[in-house]
């Protein structure tokens, strides 16, 4: 599952494995062995027994035997750490409890409200040029800013935030990255800590659970891994869906359509949520030793023929992009309002807008879990950078509120110290009064 040709073709193995039993052994990473649910119905099964299925991958023997090794790069996504994702019980109910009660805060007002100026500051960047790279110009650096404005960063601190988790999604300096990340976010918990305001971080911080400030960070990291990776990977993957003539523009696909599609059968995070059985059991004819790891197929599941007529109708209910039992995702409707957004956005300002490559040249970025293009470039007619100014001008001002200074947007600056400013630090100069 570490390959081009499974990146190429996932589909491929999954009927390879579907066609013994619904899960057998598959290798995520040289020598990182697992066994992968393929089947509907024995996902749901593992999904829901908590008893049976732990999520603790304290767990993992290969690992605690010493057969992989800390350099192992299956380690960042797979390790445990104390958040939502990897912890059972009571211990995950109070930590769940925490997050899902935070999110609730965030009505869909708000997170429309959020997105769309972040929108229009990165088309901004690039409407000039008659041509982006809508996955890496656009797709993946709206989530990353949105997460920046829901956790209420400052300027510098947000800087840093987004670079080191770019950093860490890209593989590039990953423990450099994961150390910056570490230091920014404590330094944001203890900001909020004195000042509190309007946001996850400190509503999180607020919550009866009383979170350490290291569970705090790591629900934080949680919160931004599982929005930012699957997030970019909507918006890039329904806009390939929309721009190709697999039934997009031409067809008067609708954005909604289009997301449903790509979660039924382009699923973002394609293969995840591990659990480790307490004991060895058998998946329907593949005996799993205890303690080792099994992975959901989200993508494999969705695609299992037994869900035909679902897929045909698509059914919301059946697919499990989003996960099931208790530890399915708790941001489905903020997800889908933010892709939602940022593709009407975005084809609103650019009508004309179409692929640069015919679909079948576009590449798919290698790796076991998610569904991810490497690059989707497209072209357009260059128009004027005026959104963000109109989008300031439109707004209704609040109550008693002194109206923001409109500063032109600019790509990202150099501070007098000659430190390179990031994009959150650019964007936050539009807002300045």
């Amino acid at each position: 599952m570490h390959d081009a040709s499974f990146a190429a073709d996932p589909q491929a193995l999954y009927d390879q494995v579907r066609a013994h039993a619904p899960a057998g052994p598959v290798e995520l990473a040289p020598g990182t062995d697992a066994t992968l649910v393929v089947g509907h119905e024995m996902a749901l099964r593992v999904l829901q027994n908590t008893e049976l299925f732990a999520r603790d991958a304290r767990r993992w023997k290969a690992l605690n035997e010493g057969r992989i090794g800390m350099d192992n790069p299956m380690l960042p996504m797979m390790a445990y750490r104390p958040n939502c994702l990897f912890t059972d019980g009571a211990v995950h109910l109070r930590l769940r409890k925490a997050v899902t009660d935070s999110l609730a805060r965030l009505n869909i007002t708000r997170v429309r409200r959020d997105v769309e100026p972040i929108a229009d500051y990165l088309l901004d960047q690039f409407s000039e040029r008659g041509r982006a790279d809508l996955l890496n110009d656009y797709a993946k650096l709206l989530p990353l800013l949105l997460f920046n404005k829901l956790f209420g960063c400052p300027a510098d601190i947000g800087d840093t935030l987004t670079t080191s988790m770019s950093a860490i999604f890209d593989g590039k300096d990953a423990l450099r990255a994961n150390e910056d990340l570490t230091a920014c976010l404590m330094e944001l918990i203890a900001l909020k800590r004195r000042q509190p305001g309007d946001d996850v971080t400190s509503w999180l911080i607020q919550h009866p659970a009383g979170l350490t400030d290291e569970e705090l960070k790591d629900q934080l990291v949680m919160l931004m891994g599982a929005g930012v990776e699957p997030e970019r990977n909507l918006i890039g993957n329904a806009l390939l869906l929309m721009l190709s003539g697999a039934g997009g523009r031409q067809s008067g696909m609708m954005i909604e359509e289009a997301l449903d599609h790509v979660l039924w059968n382009e699923t973002p995070i394609a293969n995840y949520a591990t659990h480790y059985p307490v004991q060895d059991v058998d998946l329907g004819g593949h005996v799993v030793e205890a303690n080792t790891p099994v992975v959901i197929s989200f993508a494999g599941a969705n695609a299992d023929p037994a869900l035909a007529e679902a897929r045909r109708a698509h059914s919301k209910g059946a697919h499990l992009a989003w996960g099931a039992g208790p530890h399915a995702c708790p941001a489905k409707d903020p997800a889908t309002v933010i892709a939602t957004t940022a593709i009407e956005r975005l084809l609103n300002a650019l009508p004309d807008l179409a692929l640069a490559v015919p679909r079948e040249e576009l590449q798919w970025r290698p790796g076991p879990f998610h569904r991810a293009l490497v690059t989707l470039p497209a072209t357009f007619s260059p128009s004027p950078a005026t959104r963000m100014a109109a989008a300031l001008q439109n707004r209704a001002p609040m109550a008693g509120a002194e109206q923001p200074r409109v500063v032109a947007p600019s790509a990202p600056m150099r501070q007098e110290s000659g430190r390179k400013r990031g994009f959150w630090s650019s964007f936050l100069d539009v807002f300045r009064v």
